[in-house]
């Protein structure tokens, strides 16, 4: 059993996933609820620790601004794929989107066989999500491992809980957390990364190259070097900096 972190400091760089780290993940992405108490959470630590906070998510920025808003912020968007740094400058990496287009129509009938499953369209990506319908995981591990050649070399698949996600091949949240740790803020500071999912596994081992403080949310295998069992546990041990 992997221990708790330790305490938390102000001179850190935190880096944090937002679906099962700092909300619940609900049945649907947009069935996810957000309160006060986080949003302020997140405000009042970004604060105190001058600006060197990222949320780092499969979500968009987007979705982000308009779950969380805090549109000042640090995020990081689809997996790396797209980052706002601390200055407010957005980034956006090319992807192919014609293979996207010809994958989501190949994907057409499927649904219709199966309503059950949900395509999650975030623009740069497709999520095919099966949590309503647990029974289709290993047929739509099957389905997206086939559909992910289509475009060739440049694609690759990324697991989740109950989703299975096509997205542009070699970055992710580690790549997304290196270049946050090459600007300031965030610049010299020992980084932690906060996560739930096999998606955030690369920022778990982007940290742990720097000799930070990665920490697996819930149960399952991990690189990661620290554990917290749930949510509000992850929220208690980040507001302890603020006391």
């Amino acid at each position: 059993m992997k221990k708790a972190p330790p305490d938390a400091e102000l001179n850190w760089a935190y880096f944090i996933d937002v679906d099962g780290t700092l909300i619940e993940i609900a049945e649907t992405p947009s069935g996810v609820l957000v309160d006060a108490a986080l949003v302020e959470l997140i405000e009042q630590l970004s604060r105190a620790c001058g600006g060197a906070l990222a949320l780092v998510s499969g979500r968009s920025i987007a979705n982000l601004d308009g779950l969380i808003g805090c549109p000042h912020l640090p995020m990081a968007g689809l997996h790396g794929l797209e980052r706002r740094d601390a200055e407010g400058h957005r980034t956006t990496l090319a992807t192919a989107l014609d293979a996207k287009e010809a994958i989501k129509m190949a994907l057409v009938p499927v649904l219709e066989r199966h309503p059950d499953l949900l395509l999650e369209d975030k623009g740069l990506t497709l999520a095919l999500h099966y949590r309503s319908a647990p029974t289709l995981a290993a047929y739509v591990h099957r389905l997206m491992a086939r559909l992910v050649h289509i475009g060739g070399d440049g694609l690759e698949l990324q697991h989740g809980k109950r989703v299975v996600e096509i997205k542009p091949a070699g970055i992710n949240k580690g790549s997304a957390i290196d270049a946050y740790l090459a600007e300031p803020p965030f610049f010299a500071r020992r980084p932690v990364f906060i996560g739930d999912d096999l998606n955030d596994e690369h920022g778990f081992a982007a940290v742990n190259r720097r000799d930070g403080i990665s920490v697996k949310v819930g149960k399952g295998a991990s690189c990661a070097r620290f554990r917290l069992p749930d949510v509000q546990t992850v929220r208690r041990w980040l507001g302890s900096s603020l006391c």
